[in-house]
């Protein structure tokens, strides 16, 4: 005894059958997560370091080449990269394929924090990252206006555009692209400097002393318990100017002696342009693994464009990298590509057998065929992208295949005076 027996001598059994394999494909399909390509991590580590002030010939001196002599003795690695730009070195360590990733993460760090000492006390700690299939961003959200600077115009994407769009469903984390944070930048005039004998040392030095804000302590009492807040932090331009450097023959060297203290960009040496060269600032959305890229999206759209009716009428907001434009034309091309070959074998088996009874199984069996499809995807852990959406259309043509064959071969049988059970 095998299926078709039992499916034809138990109708009953066999559609309750079908009609569960419906049902567990459908639950499947509205857990599959969708994406361009599948979730496959390269086997690529990367060593990021940064050393503010320094130029490209100190970076790879100091930094770059202390590293790679340590990176270098890490077995399975098939190649190193490396690059030295002024205040930042970055090295990208590519392992060999079937080398697990968290043991070969592991050897970069032991490695890296051997040559910690023999970087400048000044830099910052070596970034070990993995390289995540998953960290791609899907959709870039473009924030530009004609009368605002760049200052302002981040402060709109960090507390108005990326709290909306960070609750969405699906959402790991927001960047923000281009952006300007506020800083107080020190302008010193050199000639003044000399005057006065002061030098940047000196100013820092009094910077380190005076902007700091340390915890005082409290005030107990028999019935009243006080927190007590030293306000040191210096804010205002106004309170940077009059920041006393020295004092020289008790006269005192405040910074507006030797310069001026204003607001500005942290990072003045980044600019990101749009449309029409006009500087703007993107917000870029990652996904959490397993995540619809496409709901992610569509919520995203809406939730712009209800912004965009808050927002002031210079403000700007577009669209920039869009990745769900060519997971969509995938999915409309397979839907296209099951529809065409679903007609097609209709029409091929009534017009060759001429029979309505005969062609309504395949117009059933195809669907369920497909549709249960889903559900394995689902317990696999598969997602739709390019290649398995592929490969619903190459089994879309075995199922295309079988039903012809197989009903031309019963009806050929029945024709031939063979019982129907």
């Amino acid at each position: 005894m095998n299926i078709s027996t039992v499916s034809i001598n138990r109708p009953v059994l066999a559609s309750v059958v079908s009609i569960v394999i419906v049902l567990f494909g459908i639950i499947g399909f509205t857990y599959l997560g969708v994406r361009e390509y599948p979730s496959v991590d390269p086997p690529v580590v990367t060593v990021s370091t940064s050393y503010v002030g320094a130029n490209s010939a100190v970076i790879e001196t100091q930094i770059t080449e202390p590293l790679e002599a340590q990176i270098n003795g890490i077995d399975g690695i098939k190649n190193i990269t490396s690059s030295s730009s002024d205040g930042r070195s970055s090295i990208t360590v590519e392992f060999e394929l079937g080398v697990d990733m968290d043991n070969a993460a592991n050897d970069v760090r032991d490695r890296v924090s051997r040559a910690i000492r023999y970087l400048p006390p000044d830099a910052d700690p070596p970034i070990i990252s993995k390289a995540d299939a998953d960290a791609e961003n899907i959709l870039t959200v473009t924030v530009q206006s004609t009368k605002r600077d760049l200052l302002e115009l981040t402060d709109i994407a960090n507390n108005i555009v990326k709290e909306r769009l960070q609750t969405i469903q699906g959402v790991s984390m927001i960047n923000i692209w281009g952006e300007k944070r506020y800083a107080m930048r020190l302008y010193l005039d050199p000639r003044k400097l000399a005057a006065f004998n002061v030098t940047p040392s000196d100013i820092r030095n009094a910077l380190t002393r005076e902007n700091v804000e340390l915890p005082t302590g409290i005030i107990e009492g028999y019935q009243t318990t006080l927190s007590i807040r030293t306000l040191g932090r210096l804010e205002t331009p106004e309170e940077f100017n009059n920041l006393i450097i020295r004092y020289t023959n008790d006269v005192p060297i405040r910074v507006k002696d030797v310069g001026k203290a204003d607001y500005a960009p942290e990072n003045e040496r980044t600019l990101l342009r749009g449309n029409g060269l006009i500087p703007m600032v993107g917000v870029a959305l990652t996904p959490q693994p397993g995540a619809n890229y496409i709901n992610i999206v569509d919520e995203a759209y809406k939730r712009v464009d209800q912004l965009r009716k808050e927002l002031p009428e210079d403000v700007t907001l577009n669209y920039a990298d869009d990745l769900t434009i060519s997971i969509r034309k995938a999915i409309t091309e397979v839907e296209e590509t099951i529809l065409l070959s679903f007609f097609l074998v209709v029409l091929v088996i009534f017009i060759f057998l001429r029979n309505w009874r005969t062609t309504l199984i395949p117009i059933i069996a195809i669907p369920i065929s497909l549709i249960g499809t889903f559900f394995v995807m689902y317990i696999f852990g598969f997602t739709i992208n390019i290649l398995t959406l592929l490969g619903v259309v190459l089994a879309t043509g075995i199922v295309v295949d079988d039903a012809i064959v197989v009903m031309e071969n019963i009806y050929s049988k029945i024709e031939h005076g063979m019982d129907n059970f």
